[in-house]
């Protein structure tokens, strides 16, 4: 494996964060995703085609800030692709040939729930490629990315930096959540023996990839609610846009008059989803 760079990674050095309150996150959130629905129609309107990554630790946050960006992004612009571990057949292809296929179309923007950047990470430490095929990713990685900038896709990285103390309150809390329980998988597991392999990997990869025409740029996420609002006021900032809606809204057709040659089937022709909730007066 190659060796880290000198300076603490980024993950090693926390600082003290100041939570959020709710109030605040929530009328902030309100306001930054009307934004997001304002960049959605100029990307579409002027035909751009935006990717963005989100890497980082296991639990760092990655899909609650994707979550909270599309949550009122319409589906049909706006794609999050969170692979699954490549197929034998996959895994005879050129690297980033799976990851091309997914890349967007005219109008449309792209978020990968992890990436291609999987190499540089879970696969080297966990020991999935040769080293070979990981020192091919840091020469190949950085080209292939500006050949993606060159033909006109804007391309950001984020990486969400969350400290090892608060990964584990995460872990923890996932173990008591039936809802989240699914989200240890057991190579989250062996990754929390990894720490440091993972943080020089992290380091390395940030020295090859950190280009000019695709920067990383540094998610602090031990606080969730400020990371997603920054995440997102950045990313509005990186795809410069304009108000394009209309001044009054459109009206409504009149509906038309009950028509006399047609009636509805009785309900108990239907098979009708049983109501288990109780009538409760509001």
């Amino acid at each position: 494996m190659r060796t880290a760079p000198a300076q603490p990674s980024v993950e090693e050095a926390p600082q003290a964060v100041a939570k959020v309150s709710t109030k605040y996150y929530e009328q902030e959130l309100a306001r930054l995703q009307v934004e997001l629905v304002k960049q959605q129609e100029y990307i579409r309107a002027q035909g751009l085609r935006v990717v963005v990554i989100f890497e980082g630790r296991d639990a760092a946050g990655k899909g609650g800030a994707i979550q909270r960006i599309t949550e009122t992004l319409n589906p049909r612009a706006a794609h999050v692709v969170a692979l699954a571990a490549p197929t034998e057949r996959e895994r005879a292809q050129w690297y980033f040939q799976r990851y091309v296929a997914h890349l967007p179309a005219r109008g449309e923007m792209v978020l990968f729930d992890r990436s291609w950047y999987n190499r540089a990470g879970v696969e080297w430490v966990m020991g999935f490629c040769t080293e070979q095929e990981y020192e091919e990713f840091l020469r190949s990685c950085p080209e292939f990315e500006r050949m993606l900038v060159r033909s006109g896709i804007t391309l950001i990285k984020y990486w969400f930096s969350v400290s090892d103390t608060e990964q584990e309150k995460r872990f923890q809390a996932r173990l008591k959540d039936p809802t989240r329980r699914w989200k240890l998988s057991p190579m989250d597991l062996e990754a929390r023996n990894r720490w440091v392999d993972f943080s020089r990997a992290k380091d390395v990869m940030f020295a090859a990839t950190d280009i000019p025409q695709a920067p990383w740029w540094v998610v602090e996420a031990d606080v969730k609610k400020r990371a997603r609002l920054n995440v997102i006021t950045h990313l509005l900032g990186q795809v410069p846009y304009e108000d394009l809606t209309p001044e009054a809204p459109p009206k409504l057709p009149l509906r038309p008059p009950a028509r006399d040659d047609y009636l509805r089937p009785p309900k108990e022709s239907q098979h009708l989803v049983p109501d288990v909730v109780p009538q409760v007066p509001a």
